[in-house]
């Protein structure tokens, strides 16, 4: 081998001119003979055999061509000083055996051939023409020469390498060479194969056909028994070990991890052919080796997830899943050439973090789970190792700019850029793919992932305010902590992330994000805002959308019980911030404070007031279905109860506090009241409420409130059996649900008759199951019961008043009897109450004339409309017109329920839209416009010779109102009439379908209102639609059968 690589220059650079290559390629097809049809597409082992007789008659033919033939003079003497310095083949060739000489001649013709193409490939190359494309290289081969090389190669690995290989290693059973020269036939044709291989214009085809076969026979001759290798000096064993690991290094590297996997085959396989325990050995050495390399867990990455796709199906993803898992483990080992494990972790470790950023989508997922898999097998077995020199580059993007890292930044400019948007993405990208992805939740990858969760909800916060990918997976980030954190540490993780604790760093202080050109963010050093008045107002906006964000990311948790347990912790801290207020001295009152003592007070006001605007965002955000159990319903129940008997209602908060306190007391009411079927478990809990009942009975200034905490004790004592008749009026005022018992507040209303309940406790047996509604099914009352809901509809108290029209509005539903002989006076108490301030009571009333004159529209819309017309009297304008709109309102809610039959009241309601559409005040007149743009999208094509007068008042308001709204509103209008119609837009309004679309052209082209043009360019759309298909009707395929009599 040795010899050959000296002599090969000097072939090269020799002065007389060699053969042709195309005379060699000849040659060699002289020797094997014409190729069969199947040639071009045989694999090793699949030539056609050639008997003995073929190959000695081939091999004349051949020398008789070499010694006489005019041309080939050139090719034998080429071949005569490749022989002389190759004794093996030389001695092959003129050998007995016809296998073995045709493989020895072959090998020889082939190392000529690579001779010829070297020296070709050194010499200077012809200039090219002016404009015409590079001519190719010398060596260069066609593609009918690149058959008969391959075809070549093929044939020479098969009878000179192929039948010489040991077992275990070659094809089994067949004859072998003679006893004692198969090692030395080996190695002269794995001498001249190795040799072919320097060349890459013969090595390419080579390697990439014949690599297993060729490493098997340099794997048996320098690393085999000594029994392999009877003929072979050990100075030819060692370049048989460096010719190995030259080709390995010079291959690509996942085929040669793909070839020695298979060389190593099972580890535990004993079946007969089974690779040897010195070959699984060596090739295990030599993965190893290649893993050590440079990009070398890549290569062993890809050589053994080589053909999987990611996993089509089911069953190709779970397949795909155990492999990634198994590679994972593999790479977690350290091999055991390795001296140091922390050299190797210190080596493979960023190459596992560079797999998650491998940018090829067919293997892109396969290279994230392997890496995934690999982190979280390293971090179970390794901690220590895995959080240095995995966990901590990982995360380090975020730590930089959090506030638990010094930074310099005294020596950075303004607007310096401390992590770049790229690298960010990408650091979240990452912390996706292997916590979420991963989902370990082991106490390593939380407590790591715990110190930077603060600059990732910084980064949700952000990325709610603007257009970025980071909120999907910062939320699902964050989401995943907070499901597999500790109840403990996932309320202290919120209560960091408020801004209630320290216990997680959030951004520093003197950074901010900036949105970056990519649709990500960049951490940038932030300026230094000189306008106190600018820099507050920019903090404020901050908590806001922080707390916000908080909201929001806790409407996710509610099923697990999270965000109940946070609402009840925020009370507690309201609780204890009350607690402190009443003990702690204002230094701003006493005189001789010291500035400490003022900076100590601002910072407990800033906590109070955090305190309170965290507990109104999640009464506001997720208060509706907060709780998930009765433990959370006691400790919110607690935690109120326990403020009320610490802080009794006094001062200016007295209000708000007695409210609440009457609402979690009419809580507990209802709650024994039956709207939730208890367990005995459940009564066990409600108990531990009975001390702060008690006290509170003692020590509460108010005597309803302790006369009701004490019914309440007694109830809860009692498992409900006994349930006094308070419970009852507290219970139903706060849900609205019992007729006949006037709804009070515990904190100081006068208690109305109370509802009559037997004593037996038969109706707590039928308490309804969790999750349904608190309100159980009203049943037609006594007139006394009637009389009492409608006095309970006057009441000063909203929550009260709002209960009792509620209820009123069912009976109307319920077509009860007493309610429709009293139905004057039903219509005007929903109306007064039409004009009260607060929401839940005017829109209570709306709901309930709304469903009194679907039920009686003949008696009842007269009246609405007159009223709607003609305004109160005594009133303000302003008092009126908002008035009049929640009217519009209810005659709208009224034209939903009565659906077709509206025809029948289409002239009056449209008359009244229209006399609305002329009133001086301006919101009344777009309410108005608005009222009859959905009117006629309910009438349709019912609406008749009515149609001019509608477009002539919208044509009219439309370029001569003042106020832009109006004009909105009027194209509005424009724009329901076309949806309604829809294709019937030719037919109904064929007489003003013309000054219709000129308005809407003037008003697109003229308005300078942008709303106006919006809905305006949206009318044209429709128009525009609807004449299409008018005018172009789809076509529709149809195949008609005409059956013949």
């Amino acid at each position: 081998m040795a010899a050959l690589t000296d002599s090969a220059p000097d072939m090269a650079g020799g002065a007389q001119p060699g053969p042709e290559p195309a005379r060699v390629l000849e040659a060699l097809e002289l020797l094997l003979g014409p190729p069969a049809d199947s040639d071009s597409a045989a694999e090793p082992g699949k030539e056609r055999a050639l008997c003995p007789q073929t190959l000695r008659r081939n091999a004349a033919a051949l020398e008789e061509r070499l010694s006489g033939a005019a041309g080939w003079a050139a090719l034998r003497q080429l071949r005569t000083a490749v022989l002389s310095r190759a004794p093996a083949l030389a001695a092959g060739v003129a050998g007995p055996e016809p296998g073995w000489a045709a493989a020895c001649g072959l090998l020889a013709l082939l190392l000529c051939l690579k001779e010829r193409l070297a020296a070709l490939a050194a010499a200077p190359a012809a200039p090219a023409a002016p404009g015409a494309p590079p001519p190719p290289g010398a060596d260069t081969l066609s593609v009918g020469q690149e058959r008969a090389l391959r075809r070549a190669l093929r044939a020479a690995v098969g009878l000179g390498l192929l039948p010489h290989l040991p077992p275990g290693l070659g094809p089994g059973p067949a004859p072998g060479p003679p006893p004692g020269s198969r090692g030395a036939r080996l190695f002269a044709a794995v001498a001249a194969l190795v040799e072919l291989a320097r060349l890459p214009a013969l090595g390419a085809p080579l390697l990439a056909r014949h690599l297993r076969l060729l490493l098997c026979g340099l794997c048996a001759l320098g690393h085999g028994p000594a029994a392999l290798c009877q003929g072979v000096s050990d100075a030819e064993r060692a370049q048989c070990r460096e010719a190995l690991g030259d080709i390995l290094d010079r291959v690509y590297q996942p085929m040669a991890v793909q070839e020695l996997l298979v060389l190593q085959g099972q580890p535990k396989q004993r079946c007969p052919g089974a690779a040897p325990g010195w070959l699984r050995r060596l090739c295990g050495h030599l993965l190893s080796e290649r893993l050590l390399r440079p990009s070398g867990v890549q290569a062993v990455v890809r050589g053994v997830l080589e053909g999987t796709d990611g996993g089509a199906g089911a069953e190709a993803a779970a397949l795909d899943w155990r492999k990634c898992d198994a590679v994972g483990k593999i790479l977690a080992a350290c091999p055991q050439q390795c001296l140091s494990l922390e050299d190797y972790y210190r080596q493979v470790c960023p190459q596992i973090l560079d797999l998650l950023h491998v940018q090829d989508k067919v293997s892109a997922r396969q290279f994230q789970r392997v890496a995934t898999s690999t982190v979280l097998s390293m971090a179970r077995e390794q901690p220590q190792l895995a959080e240095r020199l995995l966990l901590q580059p990982l995360l380090a993007p975020l730590r930089r700019g959090s506030e638990a890292t010094e930074l310099a930044l005294q020596d950075l400019t303004a607007g310096a850029v401390l992590v770049p948007e790229v690298e960010l993405g990408s650091c979240v990208e990452d912390v996706l793919k292997v916590f979420v992805v991963g989902n370990d939740s082991s106490s390593l990858l939380l407590g790591s992932l715990q110190p930077v969760l603060g600059v990732v909800f910084s980064l949700y916060s952000f990325a709610r305010q603007n257009v970025s990918y980071l909120r999907s997976p910062c939320q699902d980030i964050l989401l995943w902590f907070l499901e597999k954190a500790e109840r403990e540490q996932a309320l202290a993780v919120l209560g960091g992330l408020a801004g209630l604790s320290s216990h997680v760093p959030t951004l520093h202080p003197r950074c901010q994000l900036q949105v970056g050109s990519e649709g990500g963010a960049a951490v940038v050093v932030q300026e230094t805002i000189s306008d106190e008045d600018e820099a507050l107002y920019q903090k404020i906006s901050l908590e806001q959308c922080h707390v916000e964000s908080l909201v929001e990311l806790l409407s996710h948790c509610q099923k697990s019980g999270l965000a109940g347990d946070f609402f009840i912790h925020c009370l507690k801290e309201l609780t204890q911030v009350a607690a402190e207020d009443e003990e702690a001295p204002n230094p701003a009152v006493e005189p001789g404070g010291s500035l400490l003592e003022l900076e100590q007070e601002q910072a407990r006001q800033g906590r109070k007031l955090l305190v309170l605007q965290l507990v109104a965002a999640l009464c506001q955000g997720v208060s509706d279905t907060v709780f998930t159990d009765m433990e959370q319903v006691q400790q919110f129940l607690a935690a109120v109860l326990q403020r009320a008997c610490a802080h009794p209602a006094r001062g200016p908060g007295a209000a708000a506090e007695a409210q609440t306190l009457a609402m979690a007391m009419g809580l507990v009411a209802a709650v024994l009241g039956g709207a939730v079927q208890l367990k005995s478990s459940d009564f066990a809990v409600l108990k531990r409420l009975v001390p702060l009942l008690e006290e509170l009975s003692r020590s509460y200034p108010e005597p309803l409130t302790q006369e009701l905490a004490s019914d309440l004790r007694i109830a809860i004592l009692t498992h409900g059996a006994c349930s006094p008749g308070s419970l009852g009026t507290a219970a139903h005022g706060l849900l609205g649900t019992q007729p006949g018992t006037a709804a009070r507040s515990p904190a100081g209303r006068a208690p109305g008759p109370p509802a009559h309940r037997d004593s037996s406790g038969t109706e707590q047996s039928r308490g309804r199951a969790p999750g349904a509604s608190a309100a159980p099914r009203a049943r037609s009352p006594a007139p006394g019961g009637l009389q009492e809901l409608l006095e309970s509809a006057c009441d000063p108290q909203p929550p009260a008043r709002a209960a009792a029209l509620r209820h009123l509005a069912s009976l109307v539903t319920q077509r009860d009897p007493e309610a429709a002989r009293l139905q004057e006076k039903l219509l005007q108490v929903f109306l007064e109450n039409v004009q009260h301030e607060d929401a839940f009571v005017y829109l209570s009333a709306i709901q309930g004339v709304a469903l009194l004159s679907s039920e009686y529209p003949e008696r009842i819309l007269p009246v609405l409309l007159a009223q709607y017309e003609r305004p109160a009297q005594g009133k303000e304008d302003t008092m009126a017109a908002v008035t009049r709109m929640k009217l519009g309102e209810v005659l709208m809610r009224v034209t939903r329920a009565l659906g077709d039959t509206v025809f029948r009241h289409r002239e009056p309601l449209i008359r009244a839209f229209l006399r609305g559409a002329r009133d001086p005040d301006g919101a009344l007149r777009a309410s108005s416009l608005s009222n009859l743009g959905e009117l006629c999208q309910h009438l349709g094509f019912q609406l008749g010779s009515i149609i001019h007068e509608v477009t002539c008042c919208v044509t009219a308001i439309a370029r001569t109102d003042p106020e832009a709204e109006v004009r909105r509103a009027a194209v509005h209008v424009v724009v329901l009439l076309l949806r309604g119609l829809s294709e019937k837009v030719t037919e109904v309004l064929r007489d003003v379908l013309r000054d219709l679309y000129r308005l809407l052209k003037h008003v697109a082209a003229a308005e300078r209102d942008a709303a106006a043009v919006l809905h305006a360019q949206l009318a044209l759309e429709e128009l525009d639609a609807a004449m299409r298909r008018v005018l172009f009707p789809p076509q529709t395929l149809e195949k008609k059968i005409v059956v013949l009599p």
